[in-house]
């Protein structure tokens, strides 16, 4: 028994040790039992977070046209990718001049000149002239041959072997030289290129743009292991190829470079898919700084620039970051293929990256019974009258008096000598006005350097017009009201437009009411507070009992001092944002599809590293935590006391107002096996550096043997 045991336990081991080797995403799944099925889309996201690294993206991409981006990085960025290009297209005499005016430096490594000047010989033949040829010879004599002496110890093989060039021809596919001429090689030096500069010229991308790059990787990983399709796959196999650059080569000084802790080499490697040998390559050229290495191996991974701009430019129209009305100027060359989880969808999209698409409105045709409202209207029944009733209000609001007073309420003011009354129409301006006002102006991405600039050398959119710029400026001004705290005036606009919204949604009523509530109790104004409390949220709570708790918690409030209670500090921000959600697609408006990438996404980090069982040491420097930090106090725990809220708009370090963290599953069958539970970390780092395992699997095989890395690895290669 025990020796087909051990047989079963070798056949395991090498059938991932090999695949391990060959694509570093396959492992056992010993000990997991796969769900059937994902929630992906129910994901919560912190929506505050969200904004604040999409605005910190753009602003250092100098998308928004008021916005100033630092100049060195941003110049850096453009710098490397104008260089690439010309290296992409055979201009390396451009490259190599950009290079000497910018980051010298970078030619003084041999390796990568006479790579460039091997690169600048082939270009001379390809032109296929007398003039090229000569050109040839003399690029021979006086660059390649001398930098071919101590460039490194292949050089100068490597020199003779390309003068081949002169006797077989481009288009020879059979010769020995087919792949000095493949276009391919200039993609290989223009990467390597790439990866060195982004490190010279601390030229690294935004905080988000790497977070997205990781979390899509680590996506992708865990579907492939799982067995399971992506609901976003479309999405992602675009906006992140499989290509990657080579890495950058680290200082020959560094060769002979002191061991690393075997801890950092494991995490890299497993963070960014890497060889053991790859991940300490990549240390050495960071120095040992594991970080630093993190973000240039991150950093290699391709991504469609144009497509990122287009999903980026569609949340900053939903959430109001920039003006709707304005088309993105770069909106006729990158429109992105709409893949909403939800079913509802108001109008047919056009879209195409490099294709024609039209998706049609899934609702055409027989209607469930999901889609009935209590009425026995069906949802695009109700939106379509729903989005009449939009416009209808539209124009009523701009012919209203201003006289014409509105019912006393707590929403939007402190209750303390008598009621705060104002109309309509001016209530309306002013929170249009302050909208308008946050709003920024979206401006194409510039691809052209400015020739005075200096940098440090440090050795599927979504189109909004007409009809839409309406629903989007309702929607909008909902939010603001409900991120105000003016609760009253969201629940009071929201029955005009849409008498059904609030039966069909409970919860949001009651988080809605929540806040008059606890406005009222902050007030000192305890009779209405408990008015509010008896006709709305008892009612709610009866009907869904598993309201009873918050309700419970929300009325202890009133045994606060009243001091105290002002003290509070109300989630706002989620509740307006769920609002948005909720009530946008009741008009037709579906959630950015980069609001789904992130949540399928965070969803898988999170079920991937409960698979690892441990905690992901790079979800700090990415903000990842964050944006999982979402609040459930009013539904959960009550409010929670303030704290220092500190702004991250304009910058890359982003904080988070006071919340809780998503509660982890803690009926997860991966759970009840943890790694200090049954073994120290370095059996784990023994195991997974002997066999090439991941740390998970490393953990299902040391807790078949008590945790004794040596027995492991006798019974594998005994």
């Amino acid at each position: 028994m025990a020796h087909r045991q051990t047989l079963e336990l070798i056949v395991c081991i090498y059938s991932f040790s090999s695949s391990h080797r060959k694509s570093r995403r396959l492992s056992t799944s010993v000990g997991n039992n796969n769900p059937t099925s994902y929630h992906m889309d129910s994901m919560p996201v912190n929506w505050e977070v969200l904004d604040a690294l999409v605005i910190d993206f753009a602003k250092s991409e100098r998308l928004l046209e008021d916005a100033q981006a630092p100049p060195s990085p941003y110049h850096g960025r453009l710098l490397t990718r104008q260089i690439r290009r010309s290296v992409e297209t055979g201009d390396i005499d451009a490259a190599m001049d950009l290079l000497r005016l910018h980051a010298p430096s970078v030619l003084d490594d041999h390796r990568i000149l006479f790579r460039l000047q091997k690169q600048k010989f082939i270009e001379f033949l390809r032109r296929g002239t007398p003039e090229g040829r000569d050109s040839a010879i003399n690029c021979l004599r006086t660059a390649l041959a001398p930098c071919a002496l101590d460039a490194y110890p292949e050089a100068y093989e490597e020199f003779k072997h390309v003068l081949l060039a002169f006797v077989y021809d481009k288009d020879d596919q059979n010769s020995p030289v087919a792949v000095e001429w493949s276009e391919r090689r200039r993609l290989e030096i223009a990467g390597l290129l790439t990866s060195v500069l982004r490190a010279h010229l601390h030229a690294y991308d935004p905080i988000f743009s790497m977070s997205l790059r990781y979390l899509i990787s680590i996506h992708k990983v865990f579907c492939f292991r799982q067995g399971i399709v992506s609901p976003i796959s479309n999405l992602i196999e675009r906006l992140l190829p499989e290509e990657r650059d080579p890495p950058a080569m680290p200082p020959e000084s560094l060769y002979e470079a002191s061991p690393f802790d075997e801890v950092d080499i494991q995490a890299l490697a497993h963070a960014v898919e890497l060889t053991r040998q790859g991940s300490i390559d990549g240390l050495k050229f960071a120095r040992g700084d594991l970080f630093k290495a993190f973000q240039n191996e991150l950093s290699r991974m391709r991504f469609n620039l144009s497509m990122l701009d287009g999903l980026i430019h569609e949340y900053c129209i939903y959430r109001g970051i920039v003006d709707s009305s304005l088309p993105s100027p770069n909106a006729s060359e990158m429109q992105i293929q709409s893949e909403p989880f939800s079913v509802e969808q108001s109008e047919p999209v056009n879209c195409s990256l490099g294709e024609e698409c039209v998706t049609s409105n899934p609702l055409d045709g027989e209607t469930s019974l999901s889609n009935l409202d209590d009425n026995g209207c069906s949802s695009s029944e109700v939106r379509s009258d729903t989005v009449g009733k939009v416009l209808d209000i539209e124009e009523r609001y701009h012919c209203e008096s201003t006289d014409n007073l509105e019912d006393c309420s707590t929403s939007g003011v402190v209750l303390q000598s008598g009621c705060h009354h104002e109309s309509r129409l001016a209530k309306r301006t002013r929170i249009h006005g302050t909208i308008e006002k946050s709003r920024h102006k979206w401006r194409r991405r510039e691809e052209k350097l400015d020739p005075g600039f200096e940098v440090c050398d440090s050795h599927m959119f979504r189109s909004v017009s007409g009809n839409n710029t309406d629903k989007y400026s309702i929607v909008l001004g909902i939010k603001e009201l409900a991120s105000k705290g003016m609760a009253a005036e969201a629940v009071e606009e929201i029955n005009t437009l849409d008498p059904n919204f609030f039966p069909q949604n409970p919860t949001l009523l009651f988080k809605l009411k929540q806040v008059e509530f606890l406005k009222l109790a902050s007030s000192g104004d305890y009779q209405s507070a408990l008015r509010v409390a008896c006709s709305f949220l008892g009612a709610l709570a009866t009907k869904d009992p598993t309201l009873l708790k918050p309700l419970k918690e929300t009325l202890l409030t009133l045994l606060r001092p009243i001091e105290d209670t002002m003290e509070l500090d109300w989630p706002l921000h989620d509740v307006a944002s769920s609002l948005q959600v909720e009530f946008g697609r009741r008009l037709g408006i579906d959630e950015p599809q980069l609001m789904k990438i992130l949540q399928a996404t965070l969803y898988t980090h999170s079920e991937w590293f409960k698979l690892q069982m441990c905690k992901d040491r790079f979800e700090g420097l990415l903000r990842i935590d964050s944006l999982k930090e979402v609040s459930s106090s009013l539904l959960t725990g009550g409010p929670v006391l303030k704290s220092n809220i500190e702004t991250c708009e304009g910058s890359s370090q982003v904080t988070v107002s006071s919340s809780n963290r998503m509660q982890e599953d803690v009926s997860s069958p991966n759970q009840a096996l943890s790694s200090e539970s049954v073994c120290d970390e370095s059996a784990i780092l023994k195991v997974m550096e002997f066999l090439a395992l991941p740390r998970a699997d490393a953990i299902h095989l040391l807790a078949q043997y008590n945790g004794n890395a040596e027995a492991v690895i006798q019974q594998i290669f005994a």
